[in-house]
């Protein structure tokens, strides 16, 4: 089968088989010569979102099940967003997908989950008696900072 061109690209390119050697290009498209520095925004915003919400980079990766050094690569060197996790990341973050890539800006009203806030409901998924046992164990600690506080208001 041959290709005809149209009337509209000026009779610059001639009939030829469509594999056999396009010669012209009629509507003078070029490829950039830089890379985009797309990839290094979106690991920008990565890390921005990533302390906003309190993650380190391990605890992150355990969330994703991913390796540490993925998240690293992907904040630091990575040339495009990884796209196999972004919906669980966009997840962890609190923010949609197009937030994350920077399509739309970061809406600034969004109160993402604390560090303790996430702690808290993996605490509430635990068994009635782990659960306690948890909560003697920070009432401990509480208690024993009140102690402390009412001890060094009590010197000066």
């Amino acid at each position: 089968m041959l290709y005809t061109p149209s009337s509209d690209l000026g009779g610059t390119m001639q009939n030829h088989a469509y594999n056999d050697g396009h010669r012209i290009q009629p509507w003078g498209i070029t490829m950039p010569s830089k890379k985009s520095n797309r990839g290094s925004n979106f690991g920008q915003c990565m890390v921005e979102l990533r302390k906003a919400v309190g993650y380190t980079q391990m605890e992150l990766a355990k969330e994703l099940g991913i390796s540490q050094r993925v998240i690293s690569h992907h904040e630091g060197r990575a040339e495009h967003p990884p796209t196999a996790v972004l919906p669980a990341l966009a997840k962890a973050f609190g923010v949609t997908t197009d937030e994350l890539l920077g399509v739309i800006p970061v809406k600034k009203a969004r109160n993402p989950d604390t560090r303790q806030e996430r702690r808290l409901q993996q605490i509430q998924r635990l068994d009635p008696k782990r659960r306690k046992q948890i909560m003697q164990l920070i009432d401990t600690f509480i208690e024993a900072e009140q102690l402390k506080q009412k001890a060094n208001a009590g010197n000066s």
